[in-house]
């Protein structure tokens, strides 16, 4: 009943149901990884401002990016798909996460509204990279045009998670996200320095794994 009134409602109002529907979801996202951290006041103020950035950017943008990108490569073969997909991820998506960072950091008062985005893009950037090629080649095979905008909230339901994470607690690495979701009562300079010690443990075995067989031919050809 209620996939059938949405399905109505983007037919009728695709606007207004798609750019809604992304951006209560995304804002949505934020409200549960304030959960996930366990924080003993909800930041409402946080997630005001993510939703007016999902919906004043984020979901309007998107609703006209992908019928940009079907009227110029039209079809579900493989090679409009891949040049979609292509515009989608070079540019789309470094432009999206770009206003994401700036916007609410904007919206906050920050001196520095770039600060977050210089720290954090290109991690964050890689990291949708293992995430959203996946989504949106669904997105362009399997959902009609007046779908996708919606299909694109749904899916960033969870990345709007992981952005939210990384802006006020990780770095935009997908480890990073993994550890906190492990432990939240970590800080990211704990989690930093877990995976650096992490690291040092795995030089040290490679570099065991290296001198031992060494060391046995040594000691072998000693004792005769």
């Amino acid at each position: 009943m209620r996939r059938a009134v949405l399905k109505e409602a983007a037919k009728r109002f695709p606007w207004l149901a798609n750019v809604t529907l992304y951006g209560c979801l995304f804002a949505g996202g934020d409200l549960v990884h304030q959960l996930i951290a366990q924080k003993e006041h909800m930041d409402w103020k946080h997630t005001r401002n993510v939703a007016i950035v999902a919906i004043s950017f984020q979901g309007n943008f998107n609703y006209f990016w992908l019928r940009a990108l079907e009227r110029r490569f039209p079809g579900k073969s493989a090679g409009m798909v891949f040049r979609k997909l292509l515009l989608d991820q070079s540019f789309a998506s470094p432009l999206a996460t770009s206003v994401f960072y700036t916007g609410v950091s904007f919206l906050e008062g920050k001196e520095d509204v770039f600060e977050d985005w210089r720290e954090k893009f290109f991690n964050t950037w890689k990291t949708g990279l293992m995430y959203w090629p996946f989504m949106q080649f669904l997105n362009f095979v399997l959902m009609p045009l007046y779908m996708r905008t919606a299909f694109m909230g749904c899916c960033a339901f969870l990345w709007a998670t992981f952005l939210c994470f990384s802006r006020q607690n990780g770095d935009g690495t997908a480890g990073v996200a993994f550890a906190f979701i492990m432990d939240p009562r970590k800080t990211l300079e704990e989690m930093r320095e877990a995976r650096e010690e992490e690291g040092m443990e795995e030089e040290a075995a490679s570099v065991i794994q290296v001198v031992e067989p060494w060391r046995k031919d040594r000691e072998f050809v000693t004792s005769t």
